[in-house]
């Protein structure tokens, strides 16, 4: 593996580290830290210590925090994974494996409901990972890498690809896996370049100063709000939050204890050999729910592993009218708040200390001491005083005005495309990226968030994990045969 000159995560900054001549092991650059990433290196090296062959990785992440992310970087533990431990298992086919982890770690006994804490879900992933080098070894070598990749460049020497970073270093590699998680969050209107608006919540000490006291509003009510709206009261006994959105629909609690009943039958998935309307899709998941209404928690977990093969079904005209009049509704009943959390949502607004208005932020000025936020209702604007803005809106929904450098760099380039709805990468099913014309790429892919237009459900840990066992197979293939990866569904 040529890397030069970066920092590399343990070794410190400025290591040259020159490839050995007679290595010829396959360089995989897996480009993200977070659970995408982490969880395609966990599958590539499962795979070579079980005697699939051995390779290189990188593992690179632009803020040093390999195996947590985005996702679990916090270290407040009162934010809680939105789905009991039972079901992230971080290893294909293993779906007690975190459970094993999580009693021999002791971290299940914060979370007599079955909901971990997620600092403990990041070091758990990060503890399946080390395991997972140390069974692989020698076979495989991993480099912790911190860095950005700006773009990628073909033909580098011995390698089909060369990653240039933002340091001015490089590296070579066979194959390349964007594990680039969610698109950042965009502002609903222009916003003033001031350090009282929180661009992205979870960035390290993004929370620390609106903890002063002073009133904090947050754009947007998902689940990211609600781990705000905990992180700041938390720290503050005198802070309030403000949360805004257009619905003003916050995300529904898991029920403790749930029947198991299941999805039961649907008529559409009877049949997958022709389109399905939004229309008929709808009426027959409310039909279900109508004819089981104690139940309708799990009919929507049961329906969620053929989202992906619906979503490919549904005509785009369908696609665009469920994310404009149908998703956020989906959302709040399919991504849940755990009990504990919706137990002390709901203490902060008998307080008064979270107030959910349903409206449209149109201006945000500066004031002294803090801002000015003018929201929209109805045709009505009303004004509010706040000490800090945050944006939780959610991923942009629009990647071709992505800032980010090697996104932007690969569409500019045509070496990828948008998907037809905008909202991430175009790939195969297979996920080879598509380049400006549609063909598959045999050296880059992609796995999780960037796959949203094409498979919709594909951010959480159980759809990630497969798709990172799936590409792991096929990358390890590839390696021993000494091809390029197969871009074949």
């Amino acid at each position: 593996m040529t890397i030069y000159p970066i920092d590399i995560l343990g070794y410190g900054e400025g290591v040259y580290t020159a490839e050995s001549p007679g290595d010829r092991r396959p360089v995989i650059a897996v480009i993200g830290g977070g659970a995408s990433g982490t969880l395609a290196a966990v599958h590539l090296l499962r795979l070579a210590a079980a005697g699939r062959g051995g390779m290189r990785i990188a593992l690179i992440d632009r803020l040093g925090r390999h195996g947590l992310g985005q996702a679990y970087s916090t270290t407040d533990p009162a934010h809680l994974l939105n789905s009991p431990a039972g079901k992230m298992s971080a290893v294909a086919g293993d779906p007690g494996h975190l459970l094993r982890w999580a009693r021999a770690d002791g971290a299940d006994r914060a979370a007599p409901d079955g909901f971990l804490p997620r600092p403990a879900y990041g070091r758990y992933l990060r503890d399946t990972l080390a395991e997972a080098q140390r069974a692989a070894q020698p076979a495989v070598t991993v480099r912790h890498i911190t860095s950005h990749v700006v773009r990628i460049s073909c033909g580098a020497p011995r390698h089909p690809l060369r990653l240039h970073l933002a340091a001015d270093g490089y590296i070579d590699a066979d194959a390349a896996v964007l594990a680039t998680g969610n698109l950042a969050p965009a502002p609903p209107c222009p916003v003033p370049a001031s350090p009282r608006y929180i661009a992205d919540p979870w960035a390290p000490g993004a929370l620390r100063g609106a903890c002063d006291g002073s009133p904090v509003v947050v754009l947007g009510t998902g689940l990211t709000t609600m781990d705000v709206a905990i992180a700041v009261t938390g720290a503050s006994p005198s802070t309030v939050v403000h949360a805004v959105s257009r619905h003003a629909l916050l995300p529904q609690a898991h029920r403790e204890g749930a029947s198991g009943t299941g999805l039961g039958w649907l008529p559409v998935l009877s049949d997958d050999s022709g389109p399905v309307r939004l229309g008929e899709l709808i009426w027959q998941v409310r039909a279900a729910v109508a004819d089981r209404p104690g139940d309708w928690q799990d009919i929507v977990d049961s329906l969620r592993p053929y989202v992906p093969r619906l979503w490919r079904r549904l005509p785009p005209a369908d696609q665009r009218m469920f994310l404009r009049h149908v998703a956020r509704y989906w959302e709040v009943h399919r991504h849940r708040m755990p009990p504990q959390t919706a137990s002390r949502i709901a203490g902060l607004r008998c307080t008064g200390r979270l107030s959910v208005q349903a409206g449209r932020i149109i201006a945000v000025t500066e004031a002294p001491g803090g801002l000015r936020i003018r929201i929209s209702q109805g045709g009505t604007v009303t004004e509010l005083a706040a000490g800090w803005l945050v944006n939780a809106t959610g991923p942009n929904s629009d990647i071709s005005r992505t800032g980010d450098r090697l996104l932007r760099d690969l569409f500019d380039r045509g070496l990828a495309r948008p998907d037809p709805l905008g909202l991430g990468i175009d790939a195969s099913p297979s996920g080879a990226v598509l380049d400006a014309a549609g063909r598959p790429s045999r050296t880059i892919f992609t796995l999780g968030p960037p796959l949203r237009g094409l498979r919709y459900e594909t951010t959480a840990i159980p759809e990630i994990r497969d798709q990172a066992a799936a590409l792991a197979l096929r990358l390890t293939a590839a390696a021993q045969s000494g091809a390029r990866p197969s871009s074949a569904a």
